[in-house]
């Protein structure tokens, strides 16, 4: 966020830089949530897979209290315990269906809560994992090609912007 809007935020652990997000999100009307409420791990590390014993956030509730929300962008995809295949367990729990618009990169669905049609967007992985899965993207190779600076980093801000701006 703070490389696609210009925000020079401050990256001190400081009830300014709280602030500063807080201010940007509130303008924006950007909200942020966590689809885990709570898991175990036996190692401590950012991993999904390492997730057991999940226990979900009630996004459809969550939804329900806020209906200007019509988009829901996962930072991450359909892979175990990504936020994705998630929500997807949260859905069926509530005998929701997740409908297919766009199965290219990135995934787009759509599901009917009452009488609104919510769209979810699946982002690429802003973890270091995801690295992987972007150096074999044949755009990100034809940019990388024609500047060799060309990172990773710099293929997410592609990606994102389109959805954030």
């Amino acid at each position: 966020m703070d490389k696609i809007y210009d925000l020079n935020l401050d990256y001190r652990n400081t009830k300014n830089a709280i602030e500063q997000r807080k201010t940007f999100l509130i303008k924006n009307k950007i909200g942020i949530c966590d689809i885990v409420n709570s898991c175990k791990r036996d190692k401590i590390d950012a991993s999904d897979l390492g997730m057991k014993n999940i226990e979900l956030r009630d996004l459809i509730n969550i939804l329900n209290e806020h209906p200007s929300i019509n988009t829901i962008l996962f930072m991450g995809g359909n892979s175990k315990n990504g936020p994705e295949y998630l929500f997807r367990k949260h859905l069926n729990s509530n005998s929701i269906r997740l409908n297919i618009i766009s199965d290219k990169s990135p995934k787009i669905h759509q599901f009917l809560l009452k009488d609104r049609n919510i769209k979810t967007i699946s982002l690429i992985s802003p973890s270091n994992a995801a690295n992987r899965s972007i150096g074999s993207n044949n755009l990100y190779k034809e940019l990388k090609s024609k500047k060799n600076s060309f990172s990773t980093f710099d293929f997410r801000l592609l990606h994102y912007k389109k959805y954030f701006i």
